[in-house]
This record gives C-alpha cells, sequence and structure tokens, in this order.
C-alpha cells in the first residue's frame, strides 16, 4: 500500500507528509484548496507526465516522494537493477525548467521505467476514465481485463503479425508487368555496378593510407640516401662504415703492446657490426621506397571510383555490399515470382486460418465475460440507486484486426423500460461515476494492484445515490487501499482516515496544508460539507449521526 506521500515546493503545496492507512482513505476541502495538486503529486511520483507549471513559484525545483509498503515488487527491481528492500521508494524531482529525475529505492531509473513500476503498484482512476467509457475504442480493452484473456490475445497477436507479414511480401510480389520490368533494369543496373566496384571491407581506409605514404615518399626517400650515405660514404670521404672498420683495425694492431685495449677492441668489433646492420636496413627502405608514378595515378583512380559507389550505396563498402546482396536477393525474387507467390498463397492461407482459428477461441472467451460481465454491472448498479438500469456488452464481428475478430460496445439503459443506447448518448454524469465504480468493483478483484485512487468519483452524485457509491468505496477498501477525492459528506463520513486540504495566505503567498483528522475534527469537516459556512449544532449532530452509522456499516463488512 501507499503508506507515505511527500510534497515539496508542488504548486501552492509548501511541504506536506501524507500518512495513508489501509481501507479507505478520504482527501476533502474547499473547491480549489489544492486536492488535486495532491493527485498530480501522486502521480508525478508514479512516472507520469509533468510540466515545470507544477514547480511552486520562486522555486528551483519540486519534490514528491511516495513510499510503498507490503508489495512485493522483486522481479521488477531485478529486472531494473534496483535494490530490493521491504518498501518501495519512488522519488520524482522536477526542476524549473521542466526536466526531472526518477529514483527508485536511491537507483537513479527513467521516467517509463518509473511508470511501469507506478501501473504495477497504483490504479488511478480520474476524469480521464469517464471519457474512456465513452470512448468505445476502449471496451473491448476492459471486457479483456474482466475476461482474463491475456495469453490467448498474446498468441492471437502472435499470428496476426505473421500474416501480416505474409500479406505484405505478397503485396511487394505482386506488381504489374511494366512496373515489374522497370524494377529489374534498375536492380541490374545496381548490381553491375556493384560488381564494376568490386569493393572490399576496409579498402577505402587501406588504399588512402598507401596514397598518403606515397606522397610523401619523395621527402622520404632522400633523408633515407643521405642516412645511407653517411654510413657508407661517398667518392669524397668515407662512411661510418669505413671509420669504425679502420679505427677497429688499428686497436687491434696496438693490442700486441697493450693488452688494456682488449675491451675496447671487442666494444668498436660489436659498433661495426651494428653499423653495417643499420646499412643493410637503410638498403632494404630505399628498395621498398622505389616506385612508379603510375602506381599514385591508379590509386587515385580507384579512390574516386570507392567513393563514388560507396556515398551512392549507403556511406561504407559494408553498407554498398549489402546493397548488393538485397539486389540480387530481389532480383532473384523477382524472376521466381510466380513461383513464391504460389507458396506465399498457401502459407497466408494456413496463417489466416491460424488467426481464425485463435481468434474463435478470444470470441468465445469474450461472449462468455460479456454475459457475466452485464449481469455482474447491473447487480453493482442496483446497489449505486440504478435499480432499473440495463448494461449490455454487445459483441458484433468484424474483419481480423490487431486484436481478434470482435467489436465490443458497452451500452446502457438507465432506466427501466428504454432502450439500451451508448453510454455517450445516454449516461449523465452521475451515471457515468457509478457506471465506472461498478465496472471498478466488478474489476476489483482480477486487478492485482493493491491501491486505487479516485478522483472526484462523485460528480453528479447526490442524494441516495451518494450513500451506495460510499458504501461502495468502503467495501472495495476491504480488500485494497483506496485514495479518494470528494466533496460529499457520505463518503467522508465511511473513511478510514480523513484529511482535510485547507489555503491559507501568509504574508503575500498562498500556502495548502493537509491535516489528518481526529474524530472531533471529521465531525465538524463533515458538518462544513453538508452545510457550508453556516455549521450549526443541528449539521454537527447529523455529522455525529453519519459517522455512527458509516462505522455501524463498516463494522457489518468487518464481519
Amino acid at each position: 500500500m501507499l503508506s507515505l506521500l511527500h510534497i515539496e515546493n508542488i504548486a501552492v503545496i509548501d511541504r506536506a507528509d501524507i500518512e495513508f492507512t489501509d481501507g479507505l482513505n478520504v482527501l476533502t476541502g474547499e473547491t480549489g484548496a489544492g486536492k488535486s495538486i495532491v493527485i498530480d503529486s501522486l502521480e508525478a511520483s508514479l512516472g507520469w507526465r509533468t510540466s515545470r507549471e507544477l514547480v511552486r513559484t520562486g522555486e528551483k525545483s519540486a519534490l514528491v516522494t511516495a513510499t510503498f509498503t507490503g508489495v512485493d515488487e522483486r522481479d521488477w527491481c531485478e529486472e531494473n537493477g534496483v535494490g530490493f528492500e521491504d518498501e518501495l521508494v519512488l522519488t520524482r524531482r522536477i526542476s524549473e525548467d521542466g526536466k526531472s529525475s526518477c529514483r527508485v529505492n536511491g537507483t537513479p531509473v527513467s521516467a517509463v521505467q518509473l511508470r511501469e513500476l507506478g501501473l504495477r503498484l497504483i490504479d488511478i482512476h480520474g476524469q480521464g476514465d469517464g471519457q474512456r467509457l465513452t470512448s468505445e475504442r476502449w471496451h473491448l480493452g476492459y471486457l479483456d481485463g474482466y475476461a482474463g484473456v491475456g495469453a490467448e490475445l498474446a498468441e492471437y497477436k502472435t499470428a496476426y503479425a505473421e500474416l501480416c507479414s505474409l500479406r505484405e511480401e505478397l503485396e511487394a510480389l505482386s506488381m504489374d508487368e511494366g512496373e515489374r520490368e522497370r524494377r529489374v533494369d534498375m536492380l541490374n543496373y545496381q548490381i553491375k555496378e556493384l560488381e564494376r566496384a568490386d569493393l572490399r571491407p576496409g579498402e577505402l581506409d587501406e588504399k588512402q593510407k598507401r596514397r598518403d605514404f606515397l606522397r610523401s615518399a619523395g621527402k622520404l626517400s632522400d633523408a633515407v640516401r643521405d642516412a645511407s650515405a653517411c654510413m657508407y660514404g661517398s667518392e669524397r670521404s668515407d662512411g661510418a662504415v669505413s671509420l669504425i672498420e679502420s679505427a677497429a683495425g688499428s686497436i687491434a694492431y696496438a693490442l700486441r703492446w697493450s693488452g688494456e685495449l682488449e675491451g675496447l677492441s671487442q666494444k668498436l668489433t660489436d659498433l661495426k657490426y651494428a653499423a653495417e646492420d643499420v646499412s643493410e636496413e637503410l638498403r632494404d627502405i630505399r628498395e621498398r621506397l622505389e616506385f612508379s608514378p603510375e602506381e599514385l595515378d591508379e590509386l587515385d583512380s580507384r579512390l574516386d571510383t570507392v567513393k563514388r559507389v560507396i556515398r551512392k550505396y549507403g556511406g561504407s563498402e559494408e553498407a554498398a555490399l549489402e546493397t548488393l546482396d538485397s539486389a540480387r536477393r530481389e532480383l532473384e525474387n523477382i524472376e521466381f515470382s510466380d513461383e513464391r507467390i504460389k507458396k506465399l498463397e498457401v502459407k497466408i492461407a494456413s496463417a489466416e486460418k491460424r488467426a481464425r482459428d485463435l481468434a474463435a477461441v478470444l470470441t468465445k472467451r469474450r461472449e462468455r465475460a460479456a454475459r457475466e460481465l452485464s449481469g455482474a454491472i447491473e447487480k453493482e448498479l442496483r446497489s449505486l440507486s440504478m435499480p432499473g438500469a440495463a448494461f449490455t456488452v454487445e459483441l458484433s464481428p468484424r474483419k481480423l484486426g490487431p486484436d481478434g475478430a470482435d467489436e465490443v460496445r458497452f451500452l446502457i439503459a438507465a432506466n427501466a423500460g428504454e432502450a439500451p443506447g451508448r453510454i455517450v448518448k445516454v449516461a449523465s454524469g452521475g451515471e457515468l461515476s457509478r457506471i465506472m465504480l461498478a465496472m471498478k468493483t466488478v474489476l476489483v478483484g482480477a486487478d492485482t494492484v493493491g491501491a486505487m485512487v479516485f478522483d472526484e468519483i462523485d460528480t453528479g452524485v447526490s442524494g441516495v445515490a451518494a450513500q451506495r457509491v460510499a458504501e461502495k468505496l468502503a467495501a472495495i477498501g476491504k480488500n485494497k487501499q483506496v485514495i479518494c477525492v470528494t466533496h460529499l459528506p457520505q463518503i467522508a463520513a465511511m473513511a478510514d482516515e480523513q484529511f482535510s486540504i485547507e489555503k491559507r495566505v501568509e504574508n503575500g503567498r498562498t500556502y495548502t496544508g493537509v491535516t489528518a483528522l481526529d474524530k472531533e475534527g471529521r465531525r465538524r469537516e463533515i458538518a462544513r460539507l453538508t452545510g457550508g459556512d453556516n455549521v450549526t449544532e443541528i449539521t454537527l449532530m447529523s455529522a455525529a449521526e453519519q459517522l455512527e452509522t458509516a462505522e455501524k456499516y463498516k463494522e457489518g463488512l468487518r464481519k
């Protein structure tokens, strides 16, 4: 469950710590006090999209931290490199320029990762869910969630993707004669051009290095020649090799009179051999430096060819060679297209049969689930003061698509004797809220998320219907943590924990505070919700009675 929500510098909230409990948590306050800001902060901590407008005016950044306890998300933590602990701490910092950073248990994560984790922890129902209920493109997803067809739907999607791939391949081969001839001509031209170029990987780099070497070979050759002359000598002077030999000979001659020169004689002999080795290496280098001017011309010409071809076909030798292979394959496919078309048609027929069979399995599961869902929601609607409501999940066939062969539409007759119609045409705002609450109640058993948030589920609801909504929220709170923003005293009275959201002005700045209410605080707040500013002894007595009645109802739920 969500045990703590810490907020800093979010809109008019300077700082707030909200400690939620199990069961039904209710947030109340005047319109504009900041109740929705609390929900916005929670959404930010769960990875939802944010904006810099959330940052309190004059502050550099905003921070929101959501702490969840009693959750087991070890698999997510291991997959995302996050240390697993007994609690999960989700942190989101938003800077004044709109950028944000996210962390889970202190480990940096992306907003996408945070959003994925958030969807596993808490389900937020806001105004957008009412819009989803009226938008028929979401109805199939609601039905599939109730039917529990995740595995079957995944298998169908794989088969349908394979069918689409085969159809695309067939469409690529099915071209008219003129288009086929034009394509063959172009492929032949590309193949011949690339084959003439005779490219090989790494050739461009190799040739450029050789050309650069040859362009500097003249100066290099002169330097090597001068060094060789110093070693071998010339007509006018002896070289280093000759001079060392003479020195070695003189010392060898002097050895007959002085043995002290023996060490020096050996050094001169070694030096002579080293000089001869250097001279041989210089000669080898001179031979390698010899080249013809034609070689440089050939290199320039080859480089021009290679650069032109790879510039035209992908920017590298590898890309150009891949283009050559692709062109050869495509040409072969076109030349043997009639045969391949026949084979593809057989494969497509088989793939289509498999997809239709899997779609039929989905349809059968959906039809059974549609009947069950219709009955379950009607039962819930009756308990929400809509006794004459008739809810129908209508399935109609359609051509194969990404989700099967069914079109799903929710129909509602809000009153007895009326024909069911589209929700968007028939349901009022209050009825939409109750239909969504009925669906959430029905789906709650199959939903693994441990916490639910209802942001003003009471829109358009009053009187007896409001009492039924409150009872339904309390019933959900028996199995899941529920957080609800409300203006209704009936819902506030049913809370296990109630928070008051109040706005005040100090020194020209607006501040919003969040306070957990004790029993007396709850009595006064419920009296305010009932009578507005006119809180009297009668409204206070009525509030106390509502609290007592709600407690008795919850005791019955706990039995």
